[in-house]
C-alpha cells in the first residue's frame, strides 16, 4: 500500500443506557462501535443510580477500552452517529436516555475543542464511570489530573450508587 502503519489509538468510552431494554441498547452500541474500532476489553455492567436529575430511572454503565485509526473528532462523530440511530434524545438535560457514548480518554491526549474536550471532564467526579474504568484499568493515569482511575475513585466522597449487575461477558461474546 505504500503507507506507513502506526500502532492504533487507545481509547475509552463509556456506555450507559436508563430507558427501555437497557441492556440490549448498550449491547447493540458495542456491536455498532466494533464496526468501526476494536474493543478491546468491556467491563461488568453496573446499575448505577441517577445523578444531577434524580427522577428518572437507574442506568446500566459500562465503560470499554478500544484500539482504533480514528482521530479523537472522528471517533466521536462515530458516538454520536451509534447514538442517533439507536434513538437518543435528550428532553431533560442529563435526563433519561436509550443510549451515551461519552468518549473518556484517548491516549494520553488533552483536546479542548468546540464540542470536545478530552479527558472527559466530569471522570473524577462520576463513580459511574471510574468504577467500570479501574476494573479495566486500575492504572490508567489521567494525563492533567496525574492521577490512576483507581486513586481517583478512592479520593471520590460518598455518591451515587454504582452495583455490578452483571459480570465481564455480559456483552454476549463480541
Amino acid at each position: 500500500m505504500g503507507g506507513r502503519d502506526f500502532p492504533p489509538h487507545v481509547a475509552y468510552i463509556a456506555i450507559g443506557s436508563n430507558l427501555g431494554d437497557r441492556i440490549s441498547f448498550c449491547r447493540e452500541a458495542l456491536h455498532q462501535l466494533q464496526r468501526a474500532v476494536l474493543i478491546k476489553k468491556v467491563s461488568s455492567l453496573y446499575e448505577t443510580e441517577p445523578v444531577d436529575y434524580g427522577n428518572q430511572g437507574w442506568f446500566y454503565n459500562a465503560v470499554i477500552e478500544i484500539e482504533t485509526p480514528l482521530s479523537p473528532r472522528r471517533l466521536l462523530d462515530v458516538c454520536q452517529l451509534i447514538e442517533q440511530k439507536m434513538g437518543k434524545k435528550i428532553e431533560i438535560p442529563k435526563g433519561p436516555r436509550t443510549i451515551d457514548l461519552d468518549l473518556l480518554f484517548y491516549n494520553q491526549v488533552i483536546i479542548h475543542d468546540e464540542g470536545l474536550t478530552v479527558p472527559h471532564p466530569a471522570i473524577p467526579h462520576r463513580r459511574f464511570v471510574l468504577v467500570p474504568l479501574s476494573e479495566i484499568a486500575p492504572q490508567l493515569n489521567h494525563p492533567t489530573l496525574q492521577k490512576t482511575a483507581t486513586v481517583l475513585l478512592s479520593q471520590l466522597k460518598q455518591g451515587e450508587t454504582v452495583q455490578q449487575r452483571y459480570p465481564a461477558g455480559w456483552e454476549g461474546g463480541l
